[in-house]
């Protein structure tokens, strides 16, 4: 292979890298802006300045600003897959789903994780999607479930471990508003996974 073929092959890796470092980009400072602003005070132009891009550029990435709050919950399912995925395979599915979830919101602390929660809540529409995603989520989470315990007769099982799961993580988000930040989202994930590890 040349030289110019290796860096044709090795062209595509480095644009997606680049269109998802923009992404995040875009993302981290919509969430920075309508935390510190308000999101009805948070313009369009005042995010694409934030993330040093063009208003063009946004809609490439965005279709609107409700779109950027609902980023986060949309990649939730695939941020357990991926953290579930390095959890060993000699635990039970439920302790390693409790292990992803705990370590993918301990990095988040319980303002920030309180204050992205109440801007969707206030936006109808951002929370009604918010809602019909924990659907999608149990989906994925039960798939990369059978992918790592396979076999037919553990489905049902797996099944209902997705569904428990994604039905503990909206229980602690809403103790996380109840208490109002006094506990961490990890720490009350884990009172929670406790709780339905004891009654299983």
């Amino acid at each position: 292979m040349s030289k110019n073929s290796t860096a044709t092959a090795k062209a595509p890796g480095l644009r997606e890298r680049k269109r998802r470092e923009t992404l995040q980009r875009i993302t981290d400072a919509g969430m920075r802006l309508f935390i510190e602003k308000g999101y009805e005070a948070t313009t369009l132009d005042d995010i694409a300045t934030a993330a040093g891009i063009s208003r063009r550029t946004f809609f490439y990435y965005f279709d609107s600003k409700d779109e950027i709050l609902l980023s986060m919950q949309s990649t939730m399912g695939d941020m357990i897959v991926a953290a579930l995925r390095k959890q060993p395979d000699n635990i039970r599915p439920i302790e390693a789903v409790r292990n992803a979830v705990i370590e993918i919101c301990a990095p988040f602390s319980s303002q920030e994780m309180m204050a992205i929660d109440r801007l969707m809540r206030a936006n109808a529409v951002v929370q009604a999607r918010k809602q019909a995603s924990y659907i999608h989520h149990e989906r994925t989470l039960f798939d990369a479930l059978c992918e790592k315990w396979p076999g037919k007769d553990r489905e049902t099982g797996l099944r209902i471990v997705a569904m428990l799961s994604i039905g503990a993580i909206r229980l602690s988000t809403e103790a996380l508003n109840r208490e109002e930040g006094k506990r961490s989202l990890a720490e009350l994930l884990a009172d929670t996974f406790h709780a339905l590890e004891r009654e299983l």
